[in-house]
């Protein structure tokens, strides 16, 4: 059996990650009780339900829920030898405040002493416990609904891989570093195609710009010292059983050094191992 669970704030975008999990023919729950989460997989597995798949959405709104318990219910949860992941979804508070102000929807926190800006705060120390537990983050900060969609698509299929799966992610250090990152390199010490003007309009996965940068010495420096560790440790993190890991490439904007860094990391990786996916935050 593989069980899903989906935590994360409240106007994050988790009601759309259970409706792409439905859509693949999961057996959707939301806002199930922590408390009853054991009972649901111990029943699951007593009567042989004929469900093979389950996602269940836990959050802020069962207050009554013990989350420090959380990790204690996913190692039980593992001895029954069922297939988990836990996906978190979280946003900025800017960003969490302008959404609820543009739907005039309740946040689940707030009553009369409660702001909308202190019941999110209030949130993410409620939910930490979770996000700590979590396998896979997704920041829905700058991620419209069909890219929600779309990267939820890719964890899927990069869970239902036999071997560990490996991201590689491009970034923009002006736009802040990503939440769902397990490691991360930098590409500001190498030469900046921004500053060059025929290049500036191009990316990193345009040809112009990847035949200035491999042109680049310290290019070529930096991915064999890259491609070497990342060799060299993918072993030991896989023997840890992960199933899910981030390497997080950043450059200033992120358009140009990472997303090359990136696609050439990624083109490796692709030869030699199964699962590898290439993404790029500030290209979306």
């Amino acid at each position: 059996m593989k069980l899903q669970i989906v935590s994360g704030l409240s106007g994050s975008g988790k009601t759309i990650a259970l409706q792409v999990f439905e859509d693949l023919d999961y057996y959707c729950i939301d806002n199930l009780p922590l408390e009853l989460l054991s009972e649901l997989v111990e029943k699951s597995l007593k009567d042989r339900l004929y469900i093979d798949k389950i996602a269940v959405g836990i959050d802020a709104r069962t207050l009554g829920s013990n989350f420090s318990s959380f990790a204690e219910i996913l190692t039980t949860i593992a001895q029954h030898n069922i297939e988990c992941h836990v996906l978190f979804l979280h946003a900025q508070t800017d960003i969490l405040l302008k959404r609820f102000s543009e739907t005039r929807r309740k946040h689940p926190l707030t009553n009369e002493k409660t702001s909308l800006e202190e019941a999110i705060n209030r949130e993410r120390l409620v939910l930490n416990m979770i996000k700590d537990e979590a396998d896979q983050q997704i920041d829905t900060s700058n991620t419209n609904v069909h890219q929600l969609r779309d990267k939820i698509k890719d964890i899927i299929s990069l869970n239902s891989q036999p071997v560990m799966a490996l991201q590689f992610l491009s970034f923009g250090f002006k736009h802040g570093l990503p939440d769902d990152m397990d490691m991360m390199f930098d590409m500001r010490c190498l030469p900046n195609p921004h500053w060059e003007p025929a290049l500036r309009p191009f990316t990193g996965k345009d040809q112009p710009v990847a035949e200035f940068l491999d042109q680049q010495e310290s290019c070529g420096e930096m991915f064999e010292d890259i491609r070497q560790y990342v060799d060299k440790w993918l072993p030991c993190f896989e023997d840890n059983n992960r199933n899910y890991l981030t390497i997080a490439i950043g450059c200033t904007g992120g358009q140009h050094r990472s997303v090359y860094m990136v696609e050439k990391l990624a083109n490796y990786f692709k030869q030699h191992r199964e699962s590898v996916i290439a993404r790029h935050k500030e290209l979306a």
